[in-house]
């Protein structure tokens, strides 16, 4: 059974569960025909326990919405109404709605000295509205994430597995070629300056220390910032051009599961092990260029290093690499899923997601820095 209604002296409760599919189409029409709502003065509907919900059962609802309303019935939902009904009005309204006639707009000028003040508010106005937006966007995935817990395989784990491949395995040249020589480049300037105060053994724990906790992780998730959050912006930007984000609405599935989580999953993953990878080679490189300038063995480079570090250095910089992972990955497919109308539009938004994701990965090193000083670690 689809439908569960309740009656009250004048008010009606529908509670909608199952498959809402096309497959179902005619059983939902007999069970919409079968209630009666005559002498109702309201009805709620509750769709929350609706398993998949597509246009067919979108369209079964809405013609018993407009029966109920043309009976006079005042017709609300228990939250917010099933997204592919929203779709199904708001399409059924602009196809059907002449085109009004073009008035001259009433444009408010303000005076020179109000002009400051007129900018202020239009910028707060656009900063808040921006904050909603993104919080709302960043619930939704939360939340679709949360869901997927209780069944893995909405998690979509192929789809994982191939953006860990994208964003982890082809990125393993470009982070390794670049730790490499940030760590060369530190190496040989702390030695030209120590080389001088006969401080040599320095530079082992300039580099190891600095590669374990600052600079693998960030370099690699600024690299990789440039990289996947820049190709998730123009993947989703692109989808949402061609309207392939509003069919997967309208076949009833959610484009956040298959689109957003599986993305924000896979460089979660894939980011600390480029990390590791990062750190290693830093460290590799360090060793070389104290092995050929500074003539210090291998074999002194590990032990000093084995002196210089705690136990918490390396983990100090795996730790972050997670979060760093979740601000890209949010970052490229909220500006990708706010793509409209152009493929200038899109250009926009895909730099406005790359610097946005390296401004927020450094934001967040210095909010770590701060922290890990406060603890002490």
């Amino acid at each position: 059974m689809t439908l569960e209604v309740r009656r009250t002296a004048d008010a009606l409760t529908m509670a909608l569960t199952g498959e809402w599919g096309v497959r179902e189409f005619g059983a939902l029409e007999r069970d919409f025909a079968a209630v009666d709502v005559r002498g109702a003065r309201s009805l709620l509907i509750d769709a929350s326990a609706v398993r998949s919900f597509d246009l067919s059962g979108a369209w079964a609802l809405r013609e018993f919405v407009r029966r109920a309303r043309e009976a006079g019935v005042e017709v609300s939902f228990q939250g917010p109404p099933p997204e592919q009904l929203r779709l199904l009005e708001d399409t059924l309204k602009e196809s059907d709605a002449p085109a009004p006639a073009r008035q001259p707009a009433a444009v408010y000028r303000p005076g020179w000295f109000a002009r400051p003040l007129a900018a202020v508010g239009l910028e707060s106005h656009l900063f808040v509205e921006q904050m909603r937006q993104s919080l709302t966007f960043l619930g939704h995935t939360t939340l679709t994430g949360l869901g997927g817990m209780a069944r893995l395989k909405r998690l979509r784990p192929i789809s994982i597995a191939r953006h860990i491949y994208d964003t982890g395995v082809t990125a393993l040249p470009i982070v390794a070629l670049i730790a490499f020589l940030i760590s060369v480049i530190i190496a040989y300037m702390s030695a030209t300056q120590l080389r001088g105060l006969g401080a040599d053994i320095y530079v082992v724990d300039l580099v190891t220390i600095g590669v374990l906790r600052e600079l693998g992780v960030l370099l690699t998730s600024i690299i990789v910032a440039g990289r996947s959050g820049s190709a998730f912006a123009a993947e989703l930007g692109s989808m949402k051009l061609n309207q392939e984000v509003d069919a997967l609405v309208a076949t009833g599935v959610n484009p956040y599961e298959v689109l957003v989580v599986p993305r924000v999953l896979g460089l979660v993953i894939a980011l600390p092990l480029l990390s590791i990878v990062a750190d290693l080679v830093g460290i590799g490189g360090g060793a070389l260029l104290c092995r050929f300038l500074l003539q210090m063995p291998f074999d002194q480079f590990i032990a000093r290093a084995n002196d210089a570090i705690s136990s918490t250095t390396f983990w100090v910089g795996v730790i972050k690499a997670p979060v760093f992972a979740v601000l890209i990955a949010v970052a490229g497919c909220y500006r990708g899923m706010q793509v409209r109308d152009s493929a200038r539009e899109l250009g926009r938004l895909v730099t406005v997601a790359v610097v946005q994701a390296i401004f927020l990965v450094i934001l967040a090193d210095a909010l770590f820095a701060v922290l890990f000083m406060r603890l002490d670690i």
